[in-house]
C-alpha cells in the first residue's frame, strides 16, 4: 500500500498551497514516502523539495485511508498522513515542477477547488484539536462517494 504525506503551513492567517496543473486543484505540498523513512521525515523532505522552504516544528493532524473504486471494485488504495506547521524558514518558490505555489487565507480552504477529502482534512488540520482519522472513498474521477471520520475520545 502506498503511503503519502502532506504538510500544510499556516502563517499570519494564510496557508501555502500547491495548485496542480492537471485538474487545477489545490493540495498541501507532499508526496510519497521513501523506504525506511518515517512519516515526519517524509513530511519535512517533501515540503522542502516542493516549496524550497523548511517547516518549523511540524505535527501530525490526520491519518486517512484513501480508496478509489470502480463500481464495487477497489482499484487503488493508499494511506495519507497530514501534518501542519505554524512557521517555516527560507523563502518558498513560486513555480515548481509540481505546480504553482500560492498563499491563500485559511478560510479559502472552504471554497478552493480541491478533492473533497482534502478539504475535510486540511480544514481540520487548521482548526481541529488533536488528530483526526478517516476513510475517503472516491470514484476514479475523484468524485467523493463516502467519507467516514473518527475522532478519538469523541472529539
Amino acid at each position: 500500500m502506498q503511503r503519502i504525506v502532506n504538510l500544510l503551513v499556516e502563517k499570519d492567517g494564510n496557508v501555502l498551497l500547491l495548485k496542480k496543473p492537471r485538474r487545477g486543484w489545490y493540495v498541501a505540498p507532499g508526496g510519497k514516502m521513501d523506504a525506511g523513512e518515517s512519516i515526519l521525515e517524509t513530511a519535512i523532505r517533501e515540503f522542502t523539495e516542493e516549496t524550497g522552504a523548511i517547516p518549523v516544528d511540524p505535527y501530525l493532524k490526520g491519518v486517512y485511508t484513501m480508496v478509489i473504486r470502480n463500481g464495487e471494485d477497489t482499484v487503488d488504495e493508499w494511506m495519507l498522513f497530514t501534518f501542519a506547521a505554524r512557521d517555516y524558514t527560507g523563502t518558498p518558490m513560486t513555480d515548481t515542477v509540481e505546480g504553482k505555489l500560492e498563499w491563500h487565507p485559511v478560510e479559502s480552504l472552504k471554497t478552493l477547488a480541491m478533492a473533497e477529502g482534502d478539504r475535510t482534512n486540511l480544514l481540520f488540520a487548521m482548526s481541529g484539536e488533536g488528530i483526526q482519522y478517516g476513510t475517503f472513498t472516491y470514484t476514479e474521477d475523484f468524485e467523493l462517494l463516502d467519507e467516514k471520520i473518527q475522532h478519538p475520545n469523541g472529539r
